[in-house]
């Protein structure tokens, strides 16, 4: 997961694409809960005026949405009257917007740009190729609980073991960071090296634990993101029952071993652990998948999990970003018989959002786009902005030079905010991929 998606980040944030037709244009989208994303076809759901919906938000029902996505918990999440964010006030946050509306507002923000609205956990990444991400993390600062900058990878190197990355890493960007705010700093870490090696030699797990324990003492890291279940997919490592539990092994290794540390600079008391977890490629967990069993396994020794649920299409199967009923799926499935400790576990759950989009050509290819790309996009073409209800995103047809036509999902307000308050719904926070490709205005929901 780590290659596919920073090799889509590179090209501009991630990709995929779609199938649109001219006066009654389809759209190709899986129906999530029916045939989950990467075994099956995606079935065609008409987009033309006749069959598909749109709906007039109010800027009175804007803000009664926002009462109900933060005052559910009144004692902590209720903000009213003149705190509610600028996109309520001004009814942004709906399903009828306009391309003019998105371009007139999308760098407005509330006068307090600071304040958080969103009060369970917000992870955001940065990565060191999208520079945007370092300035949009010190600028919305307190809206984040924890940032991790995309920075290592563990490798092999012949028989050892070495952290690749520290070149990445920029101590006065995380001195700024601390003075404006008290979001902890964990840079993610993907594991590399080869796993037969690592989980099988003791000698090799506790090389891998000592150098991201030293890696973190040295550079002043609050803890790490760690990325390596989707690595060991690949190998073909997690069939095997054998090794399976030794994968599990070396991650409650890892974090116990972690919170043994105690930390000076950090309001934390341990270094923290969060892991990153894939969503399910077929609608019951595999072998290759973590489920409930592994998240109460894991509960002791990991802090958080970081739950993939974006990047639901691709060139080949365009469609959605990350259709909501998927969401919804995936943590059903995720934490399935956890109800006993249900909020021991939610309390973990970073449900992940995009902030990306993709461009798809709608006769097969595409990839991904940033903000600036999709701003350009609405300003030279001008679309009519569409919300596709079964996915709850917005998306937008357009034609290039060449004439081959082009379908386009990107973030919205209104998609945002329906996937806040899916996590809250669960009790859960957010892991935001990645700051620096959304527009400044989602922010102000956050």
């Amino acid at each position: 997961m780590a290659k596919t998606r920073d090799r889509r980040v590179g090209l501009s944030s991630y990709g995929q694409s779609s199938r649109v037709g001219s006066s009654t244009r389809k759209i190709k989208v899986v129906n999530p809960v029916e045939s989950p994303p990467r075994n099956s076809d995606h079935k065609l759901i008409t987009t033309s005026s006749a069959v598909f919906l749109f709906f007039i938000v109010s800027s009175a029902i804007s803000v009664i949405l926002y009462r109900k996505l933060y005052a559910s918990n009144a004692h902590t999440n209720m903000n009213t009257g003149s705190d509610l964010p600028y996109v309520y006030q001004r009814g942004l946050v709906k399903t009828d917007i306009h391309y003019h509306q998105v371009l007139a507002e999308n760098m407005k923000l509330s006068e307090n740009s600071s304040h958080r609205n969103f009060k369970n956990p917000v992870l955001a990444y940065i990565t060191p190729w999208n520079s945007k991400g370092y300035d949009k993390a010190k600028k919305f600062n307190n809206k984040f609980t924890h940032l991790s900058p995309v920075w290592y990878e563990l490798k092999s190197q012949d028989t050892k073991l070495v952290m690749d990355g520290r070149h990445n890493a920029d101590k006065e960007w995380i001195a700024e960071l601390r003075m404006k705010g008290d979001a902890l700093v964990l840079p993610r870490v993907v594991l590399e090296a080869h796993p037969v090696d690592l989980l099988k030699k003791k000698k090799q797990r506790n090389k891998a634990v000592n150098l991201i324990i030293t890696e973190c003492k040295e550079m002043g890291y609050d803890g790490i993101v760690l990325e390596s279940w989707s690595r060991w997919a690949a190998y073909g490592v997690l069939h095997d029952p054998e090794m399976r539990n030794m994968a599990l092994q070396f991650i409650q290794q890892l974090g116990q071993a972690m919170h043994s540390i105690s930390l000076e600079h950090s309001r934390m008391q341990n270094l923290q652990l969060v892991y990153v977890v894939g969503p399910p490629r077929s609608d019951k967990l595999e072998e290759y998948d973590i489920g409930p069993e592994d998240v109460r396994r894991l509960s002791e020794a990991v802090d958080g999990f970081s739950v993939m649920t974006y990047d639901f299409s691709g060139p080949q199967n365009p469609g959605p970003n990350a259709p909501l009923k998927w969401i919804r799926f995936t943590l059903q499935l995720l934490l399935d018989g956890t109800t006993g400790d249900r909020q021991k576990f939610d309390k973990r759950i970073f449900v992940g959002i995009n902030f990306y989009g993709n461009d798809f050509i709608i006769s097969g290819g595409g990839g991904p786009i940033l903000g600036t790309d999709y701003l350009s996009l609405l300003e030279r073409h001008k679309p009519a902005l569409r919300w596709e209800e079964n996915s709850a995103e917005h998306f937008f047809v357009y034609a290039d030079n060449q004439n081959v036509e082009h379908v386009v999902f990107y973030p919205s307000l209104k998609s945002i905010a329906v996937r806040l308050e899916e996590a809250l719904s669960w009790g859960a926070g957010i892991a935001i991929w990645e700051i620096g490709q959304g527009l400044d205005y989602f922010f102000d929901i956050l």
